[in-house]
């Protein structure tokens, strides 16, 4: 039984398990129609389906008239987001061995969605907002509500383009294609959060949005990799490991998907156990010093759309451009 819900038209309320002192936070569809149906049934299918440490867990829903409840274990530090563009940003509470365990947390989690969980899953919506903090600041991926479900033999899935401004993959925005190496792309722009504190997409002046990739590539060229931590930081982060962040958060964010790393390369190298794919990935080309004729020019193409919303702390702050859709969405039990 749950008490203490406050029965209000918000996203999540939190309260406690009868008789315990065991708290939890219930999300609650703010109103009812068709497109929030079938989020609420796709997050239950997901959660039901996925048991790992990294990701949120499941513990009750209801479905009954027009009411629609997800049960979770409440999250004492919020989001991630919270603490590098949010409420808590200037609190400081994210020191460098706190950011490199959620890294390495985050990345299990969606690794686990991509190698492990049968159908493998794509999460569609990786994001800070989107990565939760318990009371010891281990990380918890949450929000299935857009995720697919990858049918056995099939590569990838054509669908509604839904996400949030810079973290789509380029190739996901234009043509509605998902595969797991769209949570990968999104995922390295996580990374190019943590390190640096900034947002993935930034304005350099009135017209004109620079994303996170674009400014960190030519510092990576450059080595700079001091200049590119978090400000908060002051000097307290090992150089290697902003290094190393930043050059697995790059690989990801490679425009051409084949070319990005897959999750569970993404988790070996963060944790310093494939000494020979991060020593190939330190001398990819990519990261070579290049001679450029021109400034920085900001975003271009999909990613600067008006359809297309930024982050913000509202979780309304998603887009959905129709595409071509041939999936069916589980229904609730």
């Amino acid at each position: 039984m749950i008490t203490s819900l406050v029965k209000v038209d918000s996203v999540v309320s939190t309260g406690a398990s009868s008789g315990t002192d065991h708290r939890i936070a219930v999300k609650r569809l703010k109103s009812w129609s068709n497109k929030a149906e079938k989020e609420f049934a796709v997050e239950v299918e997901v959660l039901a389906r996925v048991r790992h440490k990294s990701l949120l867990s499941l513990r009750g829903y209801c479905a009954e008239g027009q009411e629609r409840l997800i049960v979770y274990d409440y999250m004492q530090n919020l989001s991630l987001h919270s603490h590098l563009h949010g409420q808590h940003a200037a609190e400081c509470h994210l020191g460098w061995e706190r950011r490199m365990n959620i890294a390495i947390d985050s990345a299990e989690g969606i690794a686990y969605l991509h190698h492990h969980a049968i159908p493998h899953i794509i999460h569609r919506d990786v994001k800070a907002s989107n990565v939760l903090l318990d009371a010891n600041f281990q990380a918890r991926v949450a929000d299935f509500g857009f995720a697919k479900l990858i049918p056995d033999g099939a590569t990838h899935v054509t669908t509604k383009v839904k996400g949030t401004l810079g973290y789509l993959a380029p190739e996901y925005a234009m043509l509605g294609k998902a595969k797991e190496s769209c949570d990968v792309y999104s995922f390295g722009v996580l990374l190019l959060e943590l390190a640096s504190g900034k947002k993935p997409v930034e304005k350099i002046n009135p017209t004109t949005k620079l994303t996170i990739t674009e400014w960190a590539l030519p510092l990576t060229r450059e080595q700079k990799f001091k200049e590119m931590a978090d400000p908060k930081l002051g000097d307290s982060f090992a150089e290697a490991e902003v290094k190393r962040m930043v050059l697995v958060g790059l690989a990801c964010t490679q425009t051409k998907p084949e070319q990005r790393p897959v999750m569970s390369e993404v988790v070996e190298m963060l944790k310093g156990e494939s000494a020979e794919k991060f020593s190939i990935l330190e001398n990819d080309d990519l990261f070579k010093p290049q001679q450029t004729t021109s400034s920085v020019q900001g975003t271009s193409g999909p990613c600067s759309s008006d359809a297309i919303t930024e982050e913000k702390e509202s979780k309304e702050d998603t887009i959905e451009e129709a595409t071509d859709s041939s999936e069916t969405v589980p229904s609730a039990r």
